[in-house]
């Protein structure tokens, strides 16, 4: 039995999430917290990266340094395209497979709430951010793109220590599980299934993520996906039994 949704109502549901989280993200964001302490925190991420030998992001950022137009495009991408592309995915699961949309939109709510909960509990310094002993380069700053974090209004409620985990990153994996099984066209797939490293790409060379924080991502995902199948199992279950006693 294929659920009764209602588009208003779905759109309700997420712009309510979406206010919440963005207003408990910021009120406890980077205004709110030490910087000192998002500091250490990024110091011992760098310290398991370095003990993993994969703390390679300022060598990765330096290699593409010289093409602005190129850093321009990754600014831009990094800014909008988590939206844009996770908002089409919403849309096209709706109105595509509506058997499946309650398993993946609670999936992303709850991959959500618990990057919320990450973020809370362990503000990190993105690499932007870092001491100049470190060579980073905050690549919207000095390239520019669509907006600024130094920008009055942005500035104010902006949570520049949302890094741990990567939403970007858990989106866009997020968006490569719903599209790459259900697409019908070969290319879309292959766009869908390089979409998360381009991801990975974008939020590496701005300087807004580690390696960690993509990893982070993808966790929250995973356990996300298990908070979304079981609602979605659980709110199925009345439907079955309802059909089965109709036959």
């Amino acid at each position: 039995m294929t659920p009764k949704l209602r588009w208003w109502r779905e759109v309700l549901y997420i712009l309510g999430f979406y206010v919440v989280y963005s207003f408990i993200r910021n009120q406890f964001g980077s205004a709110a917290v030490p910087r000192h302490e998002a500091l250490r925190h990024a110091l011992d991420v760098i310290r398991i990266e370095r003990d993993l030998r994969i703390f390679h992001e300022e060598r990765i950022q330096r290699w593409f340094l010289d093409w602005h137009g190129f850093i321009r495009f990754w600014n831009v991408f990094y800014g909008t395209f988590h939206f844009v592309v996770t908002t089409g995915c919403i849309i096209w699961l709706f109105r595509r497979f509506p058997r499946e949309y309650v398993r993946w939109r609670t999936t992303l709510a709850c991959t959500t709430a618990l990057a919320l909960v990450g973020f809370s509990l362990f503000p990190l310094l993105p690499p932007r951010l870092l001491p100049g002993t470190f060579h980073f380069v905050d690549t919207l700053q000095a390239y520019g793109g669509l907006w600024s974090f130094d920008s009055g209004a942005m500035s104010k409620v902006s949570n520049q220590y949302a890094a741990m985990p990567s939403l970007h990153f858990g989106w866009s994996l997020w968006c490569a599980c719903v599209i790459v099984p259900r697409a019908r066209r070969t290319w879309v797939k292959a766009l869908a299934a390089v979409y998360p490293l381009c991801t990975l790409f974008a939020i590496v060379v701005t300087g807004n993520h580690y390696l960690l924080d993509a990893v982070g991502g993808a966790v929250v995902l995973g356990v996300g996906y298990g908070l979304g199948s079981w609602w979605a199992d659980r709110v199925a279950r009345p439907e079955v039994l309802l059909e089965g006693s109709e036959r």
